[in-house]
């Protein structure tokens, strides 16, 4: 499992004096880069390619409250990937210095031709990459109809409505 430790800033701390949720999407975003980079996905590699990342969701649900003073640690794991390295989905765990688990998070992407607009597949050698990443233990093969499970759909409105 990929980890990473951050320490909590007083700019990560909300009115409530616990850990923001801009924080935790902050250090989540930071592990996935991490891991990426760790991995031959830094940006010259990615424009190599002409691709980046997209975020299709984020799911966060939080168990415990996150406090400063003592740092965090964020997992990063496979949920799943499609054959092609089109789709993939990740899963963070956020621990305290405790080992306990204050937060977890599914997250969702794609990776998306920079010229094009459009998705794509990854490149033979960064899914190779990829797929080196610890898996979950419900670790499954994604497919276009996963990124559509929870039938979210865009809906319009008239702009003079705005």
């Amino acid at each position: 499992m990929f980890t990473k430790e951050f320490e909590i800033r007083w700019s990560d701390i909300d009115a409530n004096r616990h850990l923001a949720n801009s924080a935790y999407m902050n250090f989540m975003s930071h592990t996935r880069m991490a891991f990426l980079l760790e991995h031959g996905f830094g940006q010259k590699q990615l424009a190599e390619y002409n691709i980046g990342p997209v975020v299709f969701y984020e799911h966060i649900y939080y168990f415990k409250e996150v406090f400063a003073g003592k740092p965090v640690s964020v997992s990063l794991e496979l949920k799943g990937i499609s054959e092609d390295g089109m789709f993939f989905e990740f899963l963070h765990n956020i621990y305290d210095h405790k080992g306990r688990n204050c937060a977890s998070c599914e997250m969702l992407g794609s990776w998306i031709d920079l010229k094009e607009r459009s998705l794509v597949t990854l490149p033979k050698n960064l899914l190779e990459q990829l797929n080196t990443l610890s898996r979950t233990e419900d670790f499954k093969i994604l497919t276009k109809e996963d990124t559509r499970r929870f039938g979210k759909k865009p809906k319009d409105v008239d702009p003079s409505l705005l």
